[in-house]
């Protein structure tokens, strides 16, 4: 089975300390696949000054570790990990990390889109951003339902 890690923090993360990790020390990695999001400075039009990340401890890592182990059911792999954020966020800030190891490149790619997709549509996170306007809760976008539905 697959080393398999949820992390739900407030602390910023370097990503490519987060891929040293993944990788340790082993010699049968074929490759490693990650995924970095980062808080944009518009949406929807606006300017965005500020990402308020909300979440429901223990069901967001519980949501979060089944979906890791969807994966490693679905494609071979070596090892799993997702880091995300939480609290206070502004742009250019990393907000989300995913690392897919296995020891060929499709499982790799195939599972971090799947690992990615189901985190931006199934783990209880609520994002408020502050504007110019205001502040605004926001809803699930159709296009990250739609490509969770083609898995």
């Amino acid at each position: 089975m697959a080393d398999l890690d949820v992390v739900i923090q407030t602390a910023a993360f370097d990503p490519g300390e987060l891929q040293q990790q993944l990788i340790g020390q082993s010699t049968d990695i074929g490759g490693v696949v990650t995924f970095t999001g980062y808080v944009r400075n518009a949406n929807e039009g606006d300017e965005v000054s500020v990402l308020q990340l909300e979440h429901y401890p223990g069901m967001t890592e519980r949501v979060i570790q089944e979906t890791l182990e969807n994966a490693a059911q679905r494609w071979p792999l070596l090892a799993a990990q997702v880091v995300h954020r939480v609290g206070e966020l502004v742009p250019g800030d990393p907000i989300v990390w995913v690392g897919i190891s296995a020891k060929h490149r499709a499982a790799a790619y195939a599972a971090c889109e799947f690992a990615m997709d189901f985190l931006k549509t199934e783990a209880p996170f609520w994002k408020k951003e502050r504007t110019a306007d205001g502040e605004r809760w926001l809803d699930q976008r159709s296009v990250d339902t739609e490509r969770t539905a083609r898995w």
